[in-house]
This record gives C-alpha cells, structure tokens and sequence, in this order.
C-alpha cells in the first residue's frame, strides 16, 4: 500500500507547482486586503514587511489552526499522545484508552468514531450537558466503552516524560479533582479560521469563517476562497484540495468575463 501524509502531500505539490512559471514567496505574511477601487481593477494584498502585490482576482487559503484547550502537558505532549484529529491519527491508538475534550458535534464525533477502535473512550465536557445535536449524543451513550464527564474541566494532560499517560480534571460542581490513566487525548473544541487581518473587509460568519458560495466566490468582487478557512462544512485535505482547484477555476472564468 501507498500511503501520504500532510507534510509529504503539500511537498509534492509545491515541486509541481515550481515545474511551472510561477513565483512562490516563502515566509511572507498578508497583513491586510484592499478591495478594487472600480469594477474591473486591482486588488491589492499588503503584507506584513511593506511589500504590496496587486492582482485582478485573489484567493484566498490562509486555513485554520486548532484551538487549544491550554493546559500544562498539551504543549508537551503534542504528537506524543495529544492529538487533535480523530481520522488521521485515531489507528494510532487501537485497543489503547483515550480521552476526547469537547462535547459538541466534533467532539460527539470524534468519541463516536473512536469508540470503534480504541479500547474505551473518556469524554469530557466544560459545560453541563453535552452540546452536540441529539442524535449523536443519544448514539454516544449507548456505546458501552464509552464514559462521559459533563461540567468537568481539564486541569492538566498528564505524561512520562516521553508520552501521555493521564488526564487529570476537576467536576465542577463539587469541586473534587480527577486523574484518568489513558494513552491518548483528543482534542475537540473546534478551529479558529486565519481571518484575522481580514475582519472588516470581506464577509465571515460568526465563527470567522470566510463566506463563500459554490463557485468559491466571496463577498467582494475578484475574490475567492478555499479550504478549512471557508464555511465549507468538513474539514479535510482532499476536500479543501478540491476546493482549490474550484476556486482557481472561478478566478479563471472571472477573468476571462471581465
């Protein structure tokens, strides 16, 4: 079997892009867009060391970063037994414990898929009850190998040095401090799009998603968007791939109508 990975999947497609006439600027940041002053003009992109490029259409694919759950071990442990997606790294640890943090849709989910291949899963929720949609955390609790902790709150992700060994947490409403043993812990308390520097300028849902239709066309003129920065429902590298190559599609045909 032939397999990729993220890394390995991104550095093949850079060496194809560079077999064709176009300029890769490394380690530059876009600091801020500038929408077309007429129908039919430049748009401009400035970045963060004063440079400026200008261009009929633009695309956008700044992606998302996972949000953090910001306790002691998290840092340390990433990639040692911290994890944040389920579907890439979850064969890791078949007939292994984990714990999962997050109880709305994705952290739901994430438990229920993992849960078919770990040897238990530990949910553990900050708020009273969980907030997926009923019919996840319905099919959740019936699942044998599966405990859920509601109004818990994660204190610390516990290891060896090496790699996770324990969760510890505290229940919220008697106070009373919790360590579980485990080998792994999902984090699922969602993602925060890279839109930052583009709030103001161009339309982004509550959750800072850019808007996009299914052309990839945003909210101004000449400007498209694609991947997990955009309000595309799953997050995954073949589905934002594709999107890129939609969005390039759109760019094209806008040029060619302008």
């Amino acid at each position: 079997m032939v397999a990729t990975d993220g890394p390995k999947f991104a550095a093949a497609l850079e060496a194809h892009v560079r077999t064709y006439d176009v300029d890769i600027m490394n380690l530059q940041r876009a600091d801020k867009l500038i929408p077309a002053k007429q129908p039919g003009g430049l748009i401009e992109v400035r970045l963060a060391n004063g440079g400026s490029l200008k261009s009929k259409t633009v695309i956008l694919s700044t992606g998302a970063r996972w949000r953090n759950v910001n306790v002691p071990g998290e840092q340390q442990y990433k990639n040692h037994g911290v994890a944040y997606c389920p579907h890439c790294d979850g064969p890791l640890f078949k007939g292994k414990r984990v714990a999962v943090i997050g109880g709305g849709n994705s952290g739901v989910e994430a438990a229920i898929d993992l849960a078919g291949l770990v040897a238990h899963v530990t949910l553990i929720e900050f708020d009273t009850q969980l907030r997926a949609d009923a019919v996840l955390a319905n099919k959740l609790k019936s699942l044998a190998n599966v405990s859920i902790h509601t109004h818990a709150q994660t204190t610390e992700i516990t290891g060896d040095g090496q790699k996770v060994n324990g969760l510890k947490y505290t229940n919220r409403t008697s106070g009373e401090a919790q360590h579980i043993e485990l080998e792994g812990v999902f984090v699922q308390i969602g993602l925060v799009p890279n839109t930052e520097w583009l709030k103001g300028t161009i339309e982004l849902s509550k959750h800072g998603e850019i808007i996009v239709d299914a052309r990839g066309q945003t909210s101004l003129p000449g400007v498209f968007a694609a991947g997990d920065v955009t309000t595309v429902p799953f997050k995954q590298i073949i589905i934002a791939a594709g999107d890129g190559a939609k969005a390039a599609l759109s760019a094209f045909d806008h040029l060619i109508r302008a």
